[in-house]
């Protein structure tokens, strides 16, 4: 397996090797976004690569939004793009701290190690406020087994997040990409 830290990542951005990466805002999640009125909600996008959502948000005017990579390069490249934004940082989500009352799932959990996914599970559960929400999208394919991206199922993902979470959705969405058709999740998990 690959040593997934910020020098693999950072060198993915810098050589352009990010196949996944689908250079604008996902659709399934600019939709459910649009429908939320409180632009106050606090906002986590972990494993936010380019963070395409989170200029959309900074865009719609949602002011509490903390985006967070691993990558420096990431950092560096967003804030070329959307220079009036000001919190994006650069660190290790297992060791972030806060409380966020949406995290918003757009290709880091297939960009983690799998042996990691428990562990993700955990640390989404600490950092949600009471009635916060991860959603997003995640892959219904088995894609890698040796380097990122990481597919999986529905069943596998419902293992792992039943023992944390009360309210767990997970639909196939009819809002991907046209190449992703029939391929993702997006799911909406609450913290109750």
């Amino acid at each position: 397996m690959l040593k997934l830290d910020s020098k693999y990542w950072n060198n993915r951005y810098l050589d352009k090797t990010h196949r996944w990466d689908i250079g604008y805002p996902s659709p399934a999640i600019t939709n459910y976004f649009d429908k939320i009125s409180d632009k106050t909600v606090r906002i986590l996008i972990p494993g936010c690569g380019n963070a395409y959502e989170g200029e959309y948000l900074h865009q719609k005017g949602f002011t509490n939004i903390t985006l967070l990579d691993i990558s420096k390069e990431t950092k560096k490249l967003f804030l070329a793009r959307v220079p009036t934004f000001n919190c994006f940082e650069v660190g290790d989500f297992f060791e972030i701290e806060g409380e966020f009352d949406y995290i918003i799932e757009q290709t880091f959990f297939c960009a983690l190690n799998p042996k990691l996914r428990t562990k993700y599970a955990q640390k989404i559960k600490a950092l949600l406020a009471k009635n916060g929400k991860l959603v997003g999208l995640m892959f219904e394919a088995e894609l890698y087994k040796d380097h990122p991206p990481f597919g999986g199922n529905k069943l596998e993902y419902q293992k792992i997040f039943e023992p944390y979470f009360s309210s767990i959705e997970m639909n196939i969405t009819s809002e991907s990409i046209k190449e992703r058709l029939g391929r993702e999740l997006f799911i909406e998990i609450s913290n109750k």
